[in-house]
């Protein structure tokens, strides 16, 4: 087989793969080479997230083998360019590339679990505009394991129109996007746990759509679906992944965002996003970097007192009064980096409360594809 599209198909296969594994198996890739000798299927599961690929092959038999999958995907990775050849001795795995040969002691295949089928199909969306969406909205998403609800992606499927959410409470990211579904009434919802929808993503081949499947009893579902363990599925060309859904309702965000503005910062995001990382520089995570609005300019802040300060203004496009608010410093960039313009609309209130970036101006009535709502610093 090719070096890269065994690489890819590995390293798409792995990533789900459990570094602490519940029993040693889940820590294995099964290879399976199909029945005419023409593809080599491989197979990842830890009994939350499974991982389908396939490449083309030249084999003169079929079988089957459970390797260790990081370290394969290690070891592909690291051959060099050109053929891959691969056969099997006993219980022993010979992976040969160019000069490079290495051994791996396969294991037990009859212990391995049974993979879950794609649940049933709901439509298909742009991979390259699912890919954008997933990476603009991810970062949004908690990291603490103690509120699973807000560690998810919330996928909201209505009509033709699709919205990725996540929140952790003190800001939240929504993207709205066109989809082809297979019934234009559908009306459902998944909340899917970020990090693994992040990781799907990442692979996926860009000049074809995604499938995407969803069981009925999806938790927090639309109408006509009760809560209860749903599962999700996403097919790209030859690769295949299910995970299982967060079972818990999801926050009503739409009534977060404010519907009226009192002042308004047309920036351009480059300058501000590179002035946000020079003056964040003498601050941490928890000390707010101070952004001081007034007619064509903004001024930032970081430190104070002891402390090291800095300080940098920028040329920016303002309407409003005067105008002064705090964030953190890592909520202003993530929300900045994820405008995919090179320019991002900041509209805000008061000085306490959420300001909203967004990708094109936020007109009276209408909500902008792209909206990232965060929570400022109160300072003194």
């Amino acid at each position: 087989m090719d070096r890269d599209a065994f690489a890819e198909a590995v390293a798409w296969t792995a990533r789900a793969l459990p570094t602490r594994p519940a029993v040693p198996v889940l820590a294995g890739i099964r290879m399976e080479v199909s029945g005419d000798g023409s593809a080599l299927h491989l197979s990842g599961f830890d009994y939350e997230v499974s991982t389908r690929a396939s490449v083309d092959v030249l084999s003169e038999e079929s079988g089957a083998a459970l390797v260790p999958g990081r370290l394969l995907a290690e070891i592909v990775r690291n051959l060099p360019p050109g053929s891959v050849h691969i056969d099997t001795d006993g219980a022993k795995l010979r992976v040969v590339g160019g000069a490079a040969r290495f051994t791996l002691i396969t294991m037990p295949l009859e212990d391995y679990p049974s993979l879950p089928g794609m649940p049933g199909l709901i439509g298909s969306v742009s991979a390259d505009a699912f890919t954008t969406a997933v990476r603009q909205v991810a970062p949004a998403a908690s990291r603490d394991d103690t509120l699973p609800m807000l560690t998810g992606a919330y996928l909201d499927f209505t009509g033709d129109s699709l919205s990725v959410v996540a929140t952790d409470r003190y800001r939240i990211a929504v993207r709205d996007l066109r989809w082809n579904p297979s019934d234009q009434g559908v009306d459902t919802a998944a909340l899917v746990p970020a990090r693994t929808l992040y990781d799907t993503v990442r692979g996926l081949v860009n000049r074809s759509d995604v499938d995407i499947a969803l069981s009925s009893g999806t938790p927090g579902g639309g109408a006509g679906l009760s809560p209860g363990e749903g599962m999700i599925g996403f097919g790209n060309g030859e690769r295949r992944t299910t995970t299982r859904l967060i079972d818990s309702e999801f926050v009503k965000y739409a009534s977060w965002f404010p519907q009226e503005f009192s002042a308004r910062a047309e920036v351009a995001v480059g300058p501000l996003a590179e002035a946000v990382k020079r003056v964040a520089l003498v601050a941490d995570r928890n000390t707010p970097l101070r952004l001081a609005f007034t007619e064509g300019e903004v001024l930032l802040e970081a430190g104070s007192g002891d402390d090291a300060q800095a300080v940098e203004a920028i040329e920016v496009s303002y309407e409003g009064e005067p105008l002064r608010m705090a964030f953190r410093p890592d909520y202003l960039m993530d929300g900045l980096t994820a405008v995919e313009t090179d320019t991002a609309y900041l509209n805000f209130t008061e000085q306490t409360k959420p300001a909203v970036f967004t990708d094109v101006p936020a007109e009276e009535g209408e909500n902008p594809s792209f909206r990232y709502l965060v929570q400022p610093l109160r300072v003194s």
